[in-house]
């Protein structure tokens, strides 16, 4: 078959083709449904007039690992979708479920073949439905490499990742021209849905490649370290390693300096991830939206891990509306596939503001309470340092059913900083006091408040924090709880047909 590939690259893209073949293992790739063509005459368009319909279908592995994929050919009427189209690349989804691997979907397409009308709808239809259906019992991926505008950019909004790309990707429902039309705004395409809006503004995508090999390169990482379908972790359930916390423990000194001396100054919390995981395989998500929390996926001595951590470089690590959006997807995702998550708590509390309220901080924030509330795959948190009021619960807390809370020395766990419960608790008492007299009193009720609250040793008295270990023992400890959880049952269900998240 031949292929119009010197469109493409006058265009600075890869075909199709290449696209698949640079994401799969060499030779590996086998076509389904090459012979399918567009099936209706309508405005000047003649059955059978499209090869493959505009999309290539397939199958291939990714370092020997099997998935499915498709590639919509923009050279094709401009990789328009039209009912065969859209039979082709939902039949490509339905494979992956039935045959429990990951299905990648490489977006390029003008949107909905108009000439097509109501039966392009019914293509975008029956791909929506394989995507919900294929949710949390395979990976499914998305790649925007050119055009994903209208209904098309829903099959990628359900899907788990998607990436986007420097001067390639575009994403929006409604285009430039309509935005003229209907509010008469002008707006270029770029900023309109271009890679870096989608990766630091909407929060849509969630890998941002500087150029299209990269953006394969990190796909083949990606496949490599997440479970190819529900129930597929298996270097976790299968590892038989012995536990052994005390003999020959290569402690790691480094974790023990990162923490500045006093609380309120700032650090980054990948210091302290790099001191826990395996080298260089920490894969960050949604690396440039929401960077007051840290997620992504790790090793651990081989194990697949989900890691979320508050990021004390960004907002002091205090949650907000996108960043509990952001949690409470990765808590979601990784207890779809039992990825084991791992917290590493330093939170000083959610967004205070009007702004906060007014955009729904309360229901945002719900997420993360329902969905660390409802994983039962296994739970781990490290209190660093601040745990602080309602964002100490939500945080991967005992009373939400941790497996195992730990804590480092530096853990100050209260419902609020020393200085603020100082004001509350003594404001009265300070109101008629001279300046100097208010600053010492108020100092000595601080300090006092350090001294009683402002350490693990009552969550600990309590049982809400299991132990308080040296952090440098903390990549050990995780990973003899993950051994001896291995086998994880969780015992509290109740019969239901599902609840309701606060979206």
């Amino acid at each position: 078959m031949e292929y119009n590939m010197e469109k493409q690259h006058k265009l600075g893209k890869l075909h199709a083709l290449e696209r698949i073949c640079q994401v799969l293992d060499p030779d590996s790739f086998r076509e389904i449904g090459s012979g399918i063509t567009n099936l209706e005459d309508a405005f000047n368009i003649k059955k059978g007039q499209f090869p493959y319909d505009g999309v290539i279908t397939g199958y291939g592995t990714v370092d020997g690992q099997r998935v499915f994929i498709y590639a919509e050919d923009f050279t094709v009427i401009g990789g328009t979708l039209g009912k065969m189209h859209g039979f082709k690349i939902a039949n490509t989804i339905k494979l992956a479920i039935e045959n429990r691997c990951p299905i990648i979907g490489i977006n390029d397409s003008g949107g909905a073949r108009i000439q097509e009308g109501i039966n392009a709808l019914a293509g975008y239809g029956e791909i929506f439905y394989y995507n919900t259906l294929a949710s949390g019992y395979i990976p499914q991926i998305s790649i925007i490499a050119g055009n994903c505008a209208g209904g098309a950019v829903y099959s990628p909004g359900i899907t788990d990742f998607i990436f986007v790309i420097d001067d390639i990707s575009q994403m929006f429902v409604t285009g430039p021209k309509v935005i003229k039309s209907v509010t008469n705004e002008d707006i270029t395409a770029t900023e309109l849905g271009g890679a870096e809006v989608h990766a630091k503004t909407s929060g849509v995508a969630h890998f941002h490649m500087p150029d299209e090999k990269t953006c394969y390169q990190q796909v083949r990482k990606l496949i490599g370290i997440i479970p190819p379908c529900y129930q597929g972790q298996t270097d976790l359930k299968m590892l038989n390693q012995p536990i052994n916390y005390t003999e020959n423990v290569a402690f790691n000194e480094d974790l023990a300096h990162i923490l500045p001396e006093h609380s309120n100054q700032s650090y980054d919390i990948h210091d302290v991830i790099d001191g826990i995981v395996d080298p260089d395989s920490f894969m960050e998500i949604h690396k440039e939206f929401a960077m007051n929390v840290v997620v992504g996926f790790a090793k651990i001595k081989g194990i697949t891990v989900g890691l979320i951590c508050d990021q004390p470089k960004y907002l002091a690590g205090v949650l907000d509306c996108d960043s509990s959006d952001k949690v409470a997807r990765m808590i979601r995702y990784c207890d779809a596939y039992d990825i084991p998550i791992i917290t590493l708590t330093d939170v000083p509390g959610f967004m205070p503001g009007k702004d906060q309220e007014y955009k729904g901080i309360i229901r945002h924030g719900a997420k993360i309470l329902y969905a660390y509330s409802e994983a039962t795959t296994i739970k781990i948190n490290v209190i660093l340092r601040k745990a602080y009021g309602g964002a100490y619960i939500a945080m991967s807390s005992k009373h939400l059913r941790s497996d195992f809370v730990y804590a480092w020395p530096t853990a100050e766990i209260a419902v609020m900083g020393a200085e603020g419960a100082a004001d509350i608790l003594y404001g009265k008492q300070m109101k008629d006091m001279s300046p100097e007299e208010k600053r010492v009193f108020r100092q000595e009720k601080t300090d006092e408040y350090n001294e009683k609250f402002m350490n693990p040793q009552v969550a600990v008295m309590h049982g809400y924090v299991d132990e308080v270990i040296r952090p440098e023992a903390t990549r050990e400890r995780i990973f003899a709880d993950l051994l001896v959880c291995r086998s994880k049952h969780a015992l509290d269900q109740v019969e239901k047909k599902h609840g309701n998240i606060p979206l």
